[in-house]
């Protein structure tokens, strides 16, 4: 039996992933960290920092936000524990430290844990090597009223692979606005939309000479997300120390 921390577990993705895993046999959450201790009643204990649990734990997995990044890492180093870091909205700073982390266990990173998501970027990865030379690129990315961070992280990780196939040549461009907003070749448009309760929507258009090709995923709900996050923390509980991706999980399906 897995023994999970859920770092975030007030917050809407925590409260969903513990939903899940109680109808799970191989996997239980043992402590839960949030900010707002009494939000919510759950069948586990809930700490305000994560350091206050002193009992045994497999992994950690983090759906909070940027704030409590540095105490969760850290937590995990001190620990010797397995983290699933799911948070959007790192800084330059935390990705240096979550890379100086996976040295000492390994770290399973993604902005977006859903396997859909991440066959998108697979796929628009082919195109762009085939289609960049003749087409423009453009993201779109739509979520509910209450996302904090725009664009997404899932933007940033769709434009950061396309821009990698592309040897870094491209220049992130956040939607358009004024008389001179004429688009240069090299740039990739990066849009953001928030409305309702939408669970997330990423669209890519590659547009060219009369023809449009367009990559689309649309989450119609928060389950894949926390399903995602609990096939990563199954994946990374027996792994050597690194830092790994879905990718690595797709790799090895």
């Amino acid at each position: 039996m897995i023994k999970a921390i859920i770092n975030g577990c007030n917050g809407a993705m925590g409260q969903v992933l513990t939903k899940i895993i109680d109808e799970m046999e191989d996997i239980e959450i043992v402590a839960g960290i949030d900010k707002n201790i009494d939000a919510h009643k759950n069948n586990y204990p809930v700490y305000e920092h994560i350091c206050s649990y002193e009992g045994k734990a497999d992994v950690v997995i983090d759906f909070s936000n940027p704030g409590c990044f540095e105490e969760v890492l850290q937590y995990g180093v001190n620990k010797t524990t397995p983290l699933v870091i799911a948070t959007t909205g790192l800084t330059p700073e935390n990705l240096v430290s979550l890379d100086e982390a996976s040295k000492s266990i390994p770290i399973f990173h993604s902005y977006n844990t859903s396997l859909g998501v991440n066959v998108l970027v697979s796929l628009v990865k082919k195109a762009a090597a085939i289609l960049s030379e003749s087409f423009d690129i453009e993201i779109i990315e739509k979520h509910h009223n209450k996302k904090v961070d725009a664009p997404s992280g899932t933007a940033y990780m769709i434009a950061n692979a396309i821009n990698e196939e592309l040897n870094n040549s491209m220049k992130f461009v956040y939607g358009r606005e004024g008389k001179d907003a004429k688009r240069a070749k090299n740039d990739i448009g990066i849009h953001a939309v928030r409305g309702g309760t939408i669970p997330g929507e990423h669209t890519v258009i590659f547009a060219g000479m009369d023809e449009i090709v367009e990559v689309k995923h649309t989450a119609l709900s928060k389950n894949i997300f926390a399903q995602g996050a609990i096939k990563a923390a199954k994946y990374i509980v027996n792994k050597d120390n690194g830092l790994y991706n879905m990718n690595d999980i797709i790799k090895e399906a």
